[in-house]
């Protein structure tokens, strides 16, 4: 039966993930959480050891969704290696400083983290654009499926500094950095919401490999439950890369906003009760 339910849990990881830029991570963990600890249907579950199942998961959803979005040409590969280059650092600090939290204070702070995030994500239309960033860095262009032109860009220092606490978080968490990223793409780097999920993939794919090689080190990783989690992440990372494509940069981001927003809510909670 446990591995039924995380064959489930990584196919939806996948799905969500890849279409909205998150790695998996941010369903994989809390909801491995719950069942494993919160229903105990899912045997020797901590904190520690689901970020380390997360971290190899998101290798296979980053390749799939990497190939996937190479076909579309929604990738940034100069910028993903940017921001990849800022992340390997906060990484591997943000995986030491997880073997330290307990499970309450891990699913508070992650709640908070989300809810933030989501936040941002649904005033955005009230914000003025940020120009600040695009005007101090290397400007680029897009032109999406619909006609639409964007002009998005940043300063190399800012995105390095910005992409080691994306990393830290990645490294603490699990989840990949997307999160965190891919709002920053769309709010501050005026990316056009498709570019940044499928260069947000990118990097979640560059990243993990670090992060999964820093876990494994750590002896986070519980071998045997990536048997399930992986294929089904794989294929499920196809498919939301698939429905990437199908849908309206709107719509794309009302999704991202919604998703992070129920998860931000149900990790509080657990944190605050448990």
């Amino acid at each position: 039966m446990e591995f039924v339910i995380l064959a489930v849990i990584g196919l939806a990881a996948g799905i969500v993930g890849a279409l909205v830029g998150l790695g998996g991570g941010i369903i994989l963990v809390p909801a491995t959480l719950f069942f494993g600890i919160n229903l105990g249907m899912i045997g020797g579950i901590t904190p520690q050891s689901v970020v380390g199942l997360s971290v190899v998961m998101m290798i296979f959803t980053g390749l799939s969704s990497t190939l996937a979005y190479m076909k579309t040409k929604t990738i940034d590969y100069r910028s993903g290696f940017i921001f990849f280059a800022g992340s390997v650092p906060g990484t591997i600090l943000g995986a030491y400083v997880n073997k330290g939290l307990d499970l309450p204070s891990f699913n508070l702070y992650f709640g908070i983290l989300l809810i933030i995030l989501s936040t941002l994500l649904l005033v955005r239309k009230y914000l003025k654009p940020v120009s600040w960033f695009v005007n101090h860095g290397k400007q680029r262009s897009f032109t999406d499926r619909t006609g639409e032109n964007f002009v998005y860009g940043y300063p190399v220092w800012f995105a390095l500094l910005l992409t080691f606490v994306v990393g830290f978080s990645s490294g603490l968490f699990g989840i990949g950095g997307g999160s965190i990223i891919v709002p920053a793409m769309i709010l501050l780097f005026l990316f056009p919401p498709h570019v940044a999920v499928g260069t947000s993939m990118f990097m979640v794919l560059l990243s993990a490999l670090v992060n999964s090689a820093t876990h494994i080190t750590l002896g986070n990783v519980p071998w045997l439950y990536t048997i399930p989690v992986v294929p089904a992440a794989y294929i499920g990372a196809k498919v939301g890369a698939y429905l990437n494509q199908k849908m309206k940069s709107e719509t794309l981001v009302f999704a991202l906003r919604i998703t992070l927003l129920l998860l931000g809510i149900r990790s509080i909670i657990d944190g605050i009760l448990g």
